[in-house]
């Protein structure tokens, strides 16, 4: 799949796939002429197009079938405590793939690295390329956001505003699984850092009327429990139906 203007697919019959999102089909996947591409604009529209024209600068695609995939509902959101190293991108990619709707990059205090100046910058920006590449790899008609970094007291409001907020933890004894969903509005999933989620975020968390809950009978790790606890959530969900 290949992000395309949403102008493009939805005002002609050829669409001209160029930038590097054509050079990269063009030239590093060497897609031809005849053979079949999905386009989205990341926003729901979906072209199914067959390849009529190939240069080092992009394809020309006529557009055989034109799909409008509705947003889905309930958005899942998952709080993801930032790691150290690359498993921040770890968990933004598994958490694409299996359908989370949102990121966000949450400064919890027992965090081990912190998203400052240029650094914090440049993370940030490799989350989103992260999430893009991987929408498109699992061919998902709507891109996951990530938000920008949010401190312990901002993540308190969302939880407020959300359908269903749901920290996991390790000590809790109630099961993800046995936990009731709505079918609409956002649910939001909150990942602590390796050292755990400390006391008083709990706190302020729980009097913003969120869950506790726990995933199963292991601990996992911060860039696993996130993909984890999503498709459990989505296998309770019309989502995954």
């Amino acid at each position: 799949m290949f992000l395309a203007d949403a102008a493009a697919l939805r005002g002609s019959d050829v669409v001209i796939l160029d930038g590097d999102e054509g050079r990269h089909a063009a030239v590093v996947r060497r897609i031809a002429p005849g053979e079949v591409v999905e386009l989205t604009d990341g926003a729901g529209q979906l072209a199914r197009c067959v390849v009529v024209g190939a240069t080092k600068q992009g394809l020309t695609c006529e557009v055989q079938q034109r799909v409008d995939v509705p947003e889905p509902r309930p958005r899942v959101v998952v709080a993801q405590a930032i790691p150290k190293g690359d498993r921040g991108e770890t968990a933004v990619e598994t958490m694409t793939e299996v359908g989370v709707d949102e990121i966000v990059p949450w400064a919890a205090q027992r965090c081990m690295v912190r998203w400052t100046g240029e650094r914090g910058d440049k993370a940030l920006r490799r989350w989103r390329s992260t999430a893009r590449e991987a929408a498109k790899q699992s061919r998902r008609a709507w891109l996951p956001s990530v938000a920008d970094p949010v401190p312990t007291a901002v993540l308190a409001a969302r939880a407020a505003a959300a359908a269903r907020t749901v920290v996991l933890h390790e000590e809790a004894t109630a099961p993800l699984a046995a936990v009731d969903l709505p079918d609409d509005g956002d649910i939001l999933l909150v990942v602590g850092p390796e050292g755990g989620v400390a006391p008083d975020e709990l706190d302020q968390l729980a009097a913003a009327g969120a869950v506790v809950a726990r995933l199963g009978p292991t601990v996992l790790r911060t860039s696993t429990a996130g993909t984890v606890a999503a498709g459990i959530v989505l296998a309770k969900t019309a989502r995954w139906a």
